[in-house]
């Protein structure tokens, strides 16, 4: 089955066209599917399942943009998020699978909302990101009208996993939150991301910073999902 994320990985790599882009979100998109069907739940638990989660995250949620003519009609889209899909799908290949079952404090469909809403929501978080690249190459205005728009799209989501979140820690734990390390820098993002959206108000003066802060963004937001899992102790742990 891991051939499946392999080809996934490859195919964003070298998707310089819409159909590549495509099939390699098909590719993604299948090995989740078969990854949920043996496991009989999403697979979100360790390393592996969560990359390859956030790669196909990045691929879907790029489906919207691939027709922007502010991106060159979806060229820079298809470049752009297939070499960061890729890049994760590649990460994920190392690690091994984890095929148990979830442990009853994970086993709830608030659990699976939570998380999957974060993910979207970091996959529109690097696509912004992208864009605020292109601006600061292209200087367009409508290119920085993308970013925002997948920022904001992407603080929707954030904003929705985090009330998911606290309904699942009040079956699980008998409260809706806990001072963990991931839970401080989930409002870290979530306040970064209010700021964020906020700057656009401030005018064309403004749109360098903007574009800067977008990207800025993108790397808390990987703290906030690897840096924490990886160097702190906390709930959400791998």
């Amino acid at each position: 089955m891991k051939w499946l994320l392999i080809s996934s990985a490859v195919l964003y790599l070298a998707s310089f066209r819409r159909p590549v882009f495509l099939a390699a979100v098909a590719a993604g998109l299948v090995y989740l599917g078969s990854r949920g069907l043996a496991l009989g739940r999403l697979p979100l638990i360790g390393p592996q399942d969560t990359l390859a989660f956030f790669s196909s995250s990045i691929g879907l949620m790029a489906l919207p943009f691939l027709y922007a003519r502010a991106a060159g009609n979806g060229r820079f889209v298809t470049w752009g998020s297939g070499l960061l899909a890729g890049l994760f799908a590649l990460l994920a290949t190392p690690f091994p699978t984890l095929n148990m079952p979830l442990p009853p404090v994970l086993d709830t469909y608030w659990f699976e909302l939570h998380v999957a809403l974060a993910f979207f929501a970091y996959a529109l978080f690097g696509i912004a990101a992208l864009f605020g690249g292109l601006f600061l190459v292209q200087g367009k205005r409508q290119v920085l009208d993308l970013q925002y728009r997948a920022a904001l799209v992407g603080y929707t989501f954030f904003s929705l996993s985090m009330i998911s979140g606290g309904i699942w820690g009040y079956y699980a734990w008998g409260t809706y939150w806990l001072w963990t390390a991931k839970e401080l820098w989930t409002s870290i993002l979530w306040v970064f991301y209010s700021l964020y959206l906020h700057l656009r108000l401030k005018g064309q003066s403004w749109d360098r910073g903007f574009a800067w802060m977008g990207i800025a963004g993108f790397f808390v937001t990987l703290f906030t999902y690897l840096g924490v899992s990886l160097l702190m102790r906390s709930s959400h742990s791998f």
